[in-house]
């Protein structure tokens, strides 16, 4: 099973570089309709979010209604988002079949080695992003999301996938699964909300007409953030109890507990400043992306600095 297991994820992998590329070309598609025929446009619904992020009234891509014009350049760029979607749907499945199949062997969660952790972060990912363009259209914020799926299955293919006997401080299966399991959602929420502020942030110019506006993307940010941070205060709170059973302390300041703890002062920062203080626009985007890096270092940095944490 566990070849079937690699199967899925090279699938998933395979996917998931289709869709990101169907996306890219979805905006460009739209781009060109608008180029060829600026003076005369309608909008036409192809899944971005809108001006008040209603789940019916949503935000377009405008493309040309004059009767003489072409009609192809719209209709491709319809097409590639609603088949970058489904590629989208059918990497989840991957991911899912490949999860599922390496915990039928293994016995426990995903949570042994760092190819089994980016593998559930990008399942989790593509999860968190895809009740967003559910909920609320807001299909261009797989122009982040999507590299970074990539970026993490490409990265989990770099690490060695053999089946390792648990470490005695992994032998809490249940709690421990609880704690990853948490911190996936948390982490895919986070990832949703850095995609929403890097929109904002470095969006190309000639893609500027082709988004939802600055407001919306700062809306969609914190609706994100508002699901991810409570997410990961469980997080801490089920690793300290872990912790305790594991190591007989609640908290021993090791590289990845500190990095958590940061990323929850980030994302608890931002919450305060946005909602205590008004902080909107750039400032809010910049600490998203703030908390995204540190969501970054608490993942990858036991590879560097060790620590108790230092078997994933």
């Amino acid at each position: 099973m566990l070849t079937y297991s690699q199967f899925a994820f090279v699938a998933a992998l395979i996917t998931s570089v289709l869709a990101t590329i169907a996306y890219f070309w979805a905006m460009s598609a739209g781009h060109r309709a608008l180029k060829q025929q600026a003076p005369q446009r309608q909008r036409v619904r192809v899944g971005d979010a809108s001006d008040d992020l209603l789940d019916d009234d949503l935000a377009d891509i405008a493309v040309p209604d004059a009767p003489e014009a072409p009609r192809y350049s719209s209709m491709s760029a319809a097409t590639l988002a609603r088949f970058a979607t489904r590629l989208t749907w059918l990497a989840i499945a991957f991911l899912t079949v490949c999860l599922g199949l390496r915990m039928a062997v293994t016995g426990n969660g995903p949570f042994v080695s760092q190819y089994e952790f980016a593998t559930s972060m990008a399942w989790g990912i593509l999860v968190s992003y895809a009740y967003f363009e559910w909920k609320y259209r807001a299909r261009t914020l797989a122009l982040f999301v999507m590299p970074l799926t990539v970026i993490a299955l490409a990265y989990a293919g770099t690490q060695p996938t053999q089946v390792d006997p648990l470490v005695p401080a992994l032998q809490n299966s249940l709690l421990l699964t609880l704690h990853i399991i948490v911190a996936i959602f948390a982490y895919g929420a986070f990832a949703v909300s850095f995609a929403a502020a890097a929109l904002d942030l470095w969006t190309p110019q000639k893609w500027r007409h082709l988004i939802p506006k600055p407001e919306v993307l700062d809306r969609l940010g914190y609706r994100a953030v508002v699901i991810g941070f409570p997410l990961d205060t469980m997080v801490l709170v089920l690793g300290a109890i872990w912790a305790e059973i594991a190591w007989g302390t609640y908290w021993s300041w090791d590289p990845k507990e500190t990095a958590s703890l940061v990323t929850w002062l980030i994302y608890g920062g931002y919450l305060h400043a946005r909602v205590a203080r008004g902080w909107t626009g750039k400032r809010a985007s910049w600490l998203l992306v703030l908390g995204f890096a540190s969501v970054v270092l608490t993942f990858v940095g036991n590879a560097f600095f060790g620590g108790l944490h230092s078997y994933s």
